[in-house]
């Protein structure tokens, strides 16, 4: 996933694949409310917050670790990281999700429980998760971990690595589903999440261990 971007210009990325391609799990009616205004304001806020200051000459994960950090800069954290978590997201998911790929099998089935167990916990993860957030694959002490974070909170701010991660704010998917929010993660986990995109980042965590 490419988050660089040139320096105290953050652009939004295009989306890897159309607009209406996820549906029926996901409409081109949420995706482009989702996409086209809340990730493209947070893109905005974050140019408007990071212009004349130091955070304008880095890239985008390197304004979200140094933010983290700094006390006097929870706008710019939470305005890039909420930048960082959609497009690591928007590559989460692929029209033609399936089930993992072996190295990565091989991992959920020693740390998580296999692979159907990580199906059940990631969605009952976020079902529990309270208010907006995310829930996240990550790889935490060499090990595949679950976990959710709160409004922007990204583990990537913390050092570990991403695997996979789906949104819990609302907006993600109050037009399809109401307020049924495991409907949306059980489709979402069942028929859209992106192994290949998973497969890379693993192989990237473990190359860094």
């Amino acid at each position: 996933m490419n988050v660089a971007t040139k320096p105290s210009t953050f652009t939004l990325p295009p989306l890897p694949y159309d607009q209406g391609a996820l549906a029926p799990i996901i409409s081109a009616e949420t995706m482009g409310f989702h996409y086209g205004k809340h990730h493209k304001a947070y893109v905005d806020k974050l140019n408007e917050l990071v212009n004349g200051t130091d955070y304008a000459n880095l890239s985008l994960e390197e304004v979200v670790k140094r933010s983290h950090r700094d006390a006097a800069a929870k706008k710019i954290f939470n305005n890039a990281a909420q930048a960082w978590n959609h497009t690591f997201f928007w590559n989460s998911m692929s029209p033609n999700g399936g089930g993992p790929l072996t190295r990565l099998h091989d991992a959920i089935d020693r740390d998580l429980g296999g692979y159907e167990k990580f199906k059940k916990d990631f969605v009952a993860t976020g079902v529990n998760h309270f208010a907006s957030g995310w829930v996240w694959l990550v790889v935490k002490d060499g090990k595949l971990a679950i976990e959710d974070g709160h409004d922007a909170m990204t583990p990537m701010a913390e050092g570990r690595a991403c695997i996979l991660t789906i949104d819990l704010w609302e907006h993600a998917y109050y037009l399809d589903y109401q307020n049924r929010r495991v409907d949306f993660l059980t489709a979402v986990v069942e028929n859209r999440l992106n192994w290949n995109f998973a497969d890379e980042n693993y192989t990237r965590a473990l190359s860094r261990v």
